[in-house]
Order: structure tokens, then C-alpha cells, then sequence
């Protein structure tokens, strides 16, 4: 009998602790109502000298381009590389180890995916319908499809979606060629719509887009800022992470956000009215000290990998390219 009341106390023992361990795990994981966690799996956390960005990349829009991101990042490829394209109100562009927007990595080439074949599981929350598209977001990432009325006409039943390039919007830099982006990516520190559906577009930024935004401006500028150490969320010890939690456009407390911005913009809105609202529970990584001069580059080959400046686009029209 003492037996069986030994047994029956060490499995009520057993029992605490299980749901001691239970209770911890759910507290870990609790977030405020209408926010979300961040993807670890695909979440990069960019360490540089002017501060801390972290970016969500979302498979649903451009999975070979997640994947290369994930792989060179876990390889430490990008530790040390500097920002050697950045444009005012434009974008922020690295991942160049030549740092002259001519190198990219040992792996191949990737194929543009620019659009992606939207069906009626892709995760897209619908916040606007202009005539003959539907705008919204995947994640936190602003995104435009054509109207789902049209999969009944298509081989395959989809239609097209694809990235916004508004600002802190996540971009793979290529040459002309459009399969030919590799290693080298940029980050948006405004909008500019000339690029959709040109360049993959694939992440946005959660947490640091001040950061995006104090990046030296140059190509290159003298002493550039880099990247110090970029990781993928899910590898950092977990008392390490950055804690982030970012609204979930799925929720209530989005749509009374879209409705109260539709309400200010009217006729005007547009996917680039909102970011995407985040809370950041710790204390962002203070940036480090300024990184040594750079060596001289040399100028740029045709074949440089960039996404076309506004200047570019401005010469273009005005000559009817």
C-alpha cells in the first residue's frame, strides 16, 4: 500500500512540474491581442554600425529567394560587408563581398520571381479593391494581386500577386539580366512603385527601418557603414533574441487600423500609408562604432547588380524608353 502511495505522489510530482513547464512555455509565447510572433525561421536580425534592423521574409511570395537569404546568412556570408550602393529616399543596397555591386556568392544564379501564382490558400488579407486588382498584405508585407474572379479563366486556376516596394520593403538586387540576382539585396528607405514587378520583392523590415533610413548615402560613401554580423532569428539563444511582436494583419485590431487610415487618406490611400505597427519589448542593439575606411572600388561594369535609381527611371521617360 505505502507502495502505491509513493507512486501516486511521485506522478502528482511528475504532474507539477509537466504543468509548471506547460505554464512557462504558454507565459514565453503570450503576446499582446492582435500581434503575432515573429517567423524565427525566416526573420534576419542585421546587426550594423548604425544600429539593429530585423527583417521577415515570407516564403509564400518568393521561396527560392528566402532560401538563398537563410543560407548565405546561416554561412556568415554577409558578416562584415558594407552597404556600398545607398541613395537617398531610395534604398540601402549590400551583400556584395567585392563591396563594388560587381560579386556575389558561390551559388548560382536565381530565377526572377517577381509574381507568384496566388490561389484561395495564399495568406493574403485584403484592405483595398481598386479596379481590377486587390491590395493587402502577407504578413506584414504590402502586396497587390489581380482580382480572384480571374482564376476562372486561367490554366491553372491562379492569378498573380506580388510584392509593393514601399518603404522598408525587402529587394534582390540583379543586373539586367532578370534571372541573374544572387547574393546582393537592398532595403527601401521610401517607396518607389517602378520597381514592382521588375525585382523580387520578399521581406520588409519589423523593427529598425530609422536604422534603413541613417545608413551613409554613397556608391560607396567614404567610410561606409556594414553589416557587422546578420543571423536568422531561430539561431540566436532564445535569452538573446530580439522580442518583437508585430500586428497580425489577420486581426480585428488591423482592420479598425485600415479602416481609421482609409478614413484620414479617402480616395488617396495606399498600401504605403501603413506599416505595419510593431511593439519591441527590449532595448534595440545600440550600433556600434564606426566601421575603418573602406578601400577605393572600382567603378561599376555593366553588369552590376542594382535595382534602377529614380534618376534612371526620371532620364527614361523623359527620352521614351
Amino acid at each position: 500500500m505505502s507502495g502505491v502511495i509513493k507512486k501516486a505522489a511521485v506522478l502528482q510530482a511528475m504532474g507539477g512540474v509537466a504543468l509548471a513547464v506547460l505554464m512557462t512555455a504558454a507565459s514565453a509565447f503570450a503576446t499582446t491581442p492582435g500581434y503575432r510572433e515573429l517567423d524565427a525561421a525566416h526573420t534576419l536580425v542585421i546587426d550594423t554600425t548604425k544600429g539593429q534592423i530585423v527583417v521577415e521574409m515570407y516564403e509564400a511570395l518568393a521561396p527560392t529567394h528566402v532560401e538563398r537569404m537563410t543560407t548565405l546568412t546561416r554561412r556568415g556570408f554577409y558578416d562584415g560587408l558594407i552597404f556600398h550602393r545607398v541613395i537617398e529616399d531610395f534604398m540601402d543596397q549590400t551583400g556584395d563581398p567585392k563591396g563594388t555591386g560587381e560579386g556575389g556568392s558561390d551559388l548560382p544564379n536565381l530565377k526572377g520571381e517577381f509574381l507568384t501564382r496566388k490561389d484561395a490558400s495564399f495568406p493574403f488579407t485584403v484592405v483595398a479593391r481598386p479596379t481590377g486588382s486587390l491590395i493587402g498584405f502577407v504578413g506584414a508585407m504590402p502586396v497587390q494581386s489581380q482580382v480572384a474572379e480571374l482564376a476562372a479563366i486561367t490554366n491553372d486556376g491562379k492569378t498573380n500577386a506580388w510584392g509593393l516596394y514601399c518603404q522598408g520593403v525587402l529587394g534582390m538586387a540583379r543586373d539586367s539580366a532578370p534571372d541573374s540576382a544572387n547574393s546582393q539585396f537592398f532595403l527601401m528607405r521610401g517607396a518607389n512603385s517602378a520597381l514592382e514587378k521588375r525585382y523580387t520583392a520578399f521581406g520588409v523590415v519589423v523593427s529598425g527601418l530609422d536604422v534603413v533610413r541613417k545608413i551613409k548615402i554613397g556608391e560607396p560613401a567614404v567610410n561606409p557603414d556594414k553589416m557587422l554580423k546578420v543571423r536568422v532569428l531561430a539561431d540566436i539563444p532564445e535569452a538573446e533574441r530580439p522580442k518583437i511582436e508585430v500586428m497580425d494583419t489577420t486581426s480585428p485590431q488591423f482592420q479598425q487600423l485600415i479602416d481609421q487610415t482609409r478614413k484620414s487618406k479617402g480616395a488617396d490611400f495606399s498600401a504605403c500609408d501603413l506599416t505595419v505597427p510593431t511593439k519591441r519589448l527590449d532595448a534595440p542593439a545600440v550600433a556600434a562604432a564606426a566601421s575603418k575606411p573602406a578601400a577605393a572600388t572600382a567603378p561599376k561594369p555593366s553588369s552590376t547588380a542594382m535595382p534602377i535609381s529614380p534618376s534612371t527611371l526620371q532620364t527614361q521617360k523623359s527620352s521614351g524608353q
